[in-house]
This record gives structure tokens, sequence and C-alpha cells, in this order.
């Protein structure tokens, strides 16, 4: 048997395949990074999951793409834990650009490929490798366009008092903005990340008011300024986005895309029905 996994800050997929690459099982447990969680909290978060804990013994490999895996030392953290659990199994651990790559990408075809979802990066793929201008340093000074970017912004917008007052209304109903709360999930709680992503879904909501409009294009171009076109040829090759929040702002790309000319193409939400192809044809072909 072998799982498929791929894991994002907020939650994780698994698929187990036998080795016909028919579907054994499919789960969801909360997201693992290592970048930003303790061995303890990744090693309960797999164990509470009933499937995955009665099945453990019986995993040949894992295919693990998550977020937080850019360092060295991350990815040794997730292959000791998964060590601990999956006592027979072999590992293959990969950032989660190489997930976003396979499920949406065609061999021999080069092409950008985004992921914005909690956080935000860019990849660039010649048809064989993958290739990164800039190095992530993460939710404080990167993910422009993102679900922590917009988050930070809502927050800032609110507290300094930019917010118009009929949307600054309808926010204080939805979320408990005072500042203990807000500090306490920032400074002292675990995934502040995923904590300033969970406001963007009132910006997604509200799309359509003129006030947010602005603000999503504005993150989407930083994104394009500073990360698309760090490639020479980004207006020739086909751009593809992966990920919730690029999922459901498929208009605004697209349009903001068309004003600098980009080859805007496939949109899809969760990488893992793409990436199971992947290995079933990688199966098939063995």
């Amino acid at each position: 048997m072998i799982l498929i996994v791929e894991s994002g800050s907020t939650k994780t997929d698994w698929i187990a395949l036998d080795n016909q690459g028919n579907k054994v099982f499919s789960t969801q447990t909360l997201g693992l990074n290592p970048q930003s969680m303790s061995n303890e909290i990744l090693n309960e978060r797999i164990k509470n999951n009933y499937d995955i804990y009665k099945n453990r013994e019986n995993v040949d490999k894992i295919f693990f793409y998550g977020t937080g895996l850019g360092v060295k030392s991350t990815k040794e953290r997730i292959l000791k834990v998964f060590k601990l659990i999956f006592i027979n199994s072999e590992f293959d651990i990969k950032e989660d650009t190489y997930a976003a790559v396979y499920s949406v990408s065609d061999p021999g075809k080069p092409s950008i490929v985004n992921i914005i979802g909690t956080g935000s990066n860019c990849t660039y793929f010649d048809g064989k490798e993958i290739f990164q201008k800039v190095h992530s340093l993460g939710y404080v000074v990167m993910d422009y366009a993102s679900g922590n970017y917009y988050g930070k912004y809502l927050i800032r917008a609110y507290y300094f008092n930019k917010m118009p007052k009929r949307l600054r209304e309808e926010f204080t109903k939805k979320f408990d903005l005072s500042a203990n709360t807000i500090k306490e999930n920032l400074y002292r709680k675990e995934n502040p990340n995923t904590y300033l992503a969970s406001f963007a879904k009132f910006i997604i909501n509200n799309k359509s008011d003129s006030y947010f409009k602005d603000i999503i294009e504005k993150g989407l171009r930083r994104f394009i300024d500073y990360q698309i076109m760090q490639y020479d040829n980004y207006k020739s090759v086909d751009i593809h986005y992966v990920g919730s929040i690029a999922y459901c702002l498929k208009e605004e790309i697209t349009k903001v895309g068309n004003e600098y000319g980009l080859k805007t193409s496939k949109f899809v939400k969760k990488p893992i029905v793409g990436l199971v192809n992947y290995h079933k044809n990688l199966l098939i072909s063995d």
C-alpha cells in the first residue's frame, strides 16, 4: 500500500492506493506544518485518525507533499515523526510546490505554477524540473495575495480605522476582534498564519464590494510583480493556480492577469486529485 499525502497549514488530504492503483481509503486530518508545529502536535494529528492509524503497519511507501519543507531541518522533523508511526514504510518527502506542479502541469510543457491558499508561492516548471527564483521566507514578510496576507490587511484596516463603517460593523459580528484575542492567537498559540487566513473568508464573501475589490486586486498585482515576473518568459507560458484562495478568486485573477498579458490557464482548489492520477500513472508504468 502507498499513501499519497498533500498537506497545507490548515488541512491534510490522505489517499491510500494498493499496488494496482485502486483506492483503499481516503481521509483528512488537520494541517501538518513542521515549520510552525511541534513534533508532539504533528504526531497527535496523525495518530488521532482512525483509518491512518489502523493501516500504519501496512504502508510500504509514503509520498508526502507539504508546506514548511523549504529547509533540511523541517524535512528531518516530519521524517522523524513518520518513522515512529509508519514503521514498515519508505518515505519520499517533497515541498508542496511539487504537488501543485504534478497536479496541473502537462509533462514536457513549460508553465508557471502558483499556490495561493493559506500562504503563497510561485514555481517555474520547464517540462521536467521545477525552479524557484524566490526562496519563501513565510507569512511574516511574504505570501502576497494569500489568505494570511488578506487577513493581516483586514486586521490593520480595522484597527487603524480605515475600513468603511458598514463593513466594520459586519466584520465585528463575524469575528472576535478584541486585542487580547488577536494577540493571543498571533503570539502565543500555534499556527498564527492559519489564524490570519481565517479572516480572508470575509473578503471572499464580500469580494463584489468595491472596497474589497480594490484590496484583492492590489494583492494580486503584488503577487504578479514580485513572483510571476521573476521569470523572463512569463508572458509566453501557461500560468496555473492551485489553492483555495486562488480558486475562489478565479475571475479576479484572470482579470488582473489580462492586464499583464498573462496566459492564465488552470485553477485547481485541491491538488490531491491530480496528484493521485500522477501516482497512478507511475504505478501503471512500473
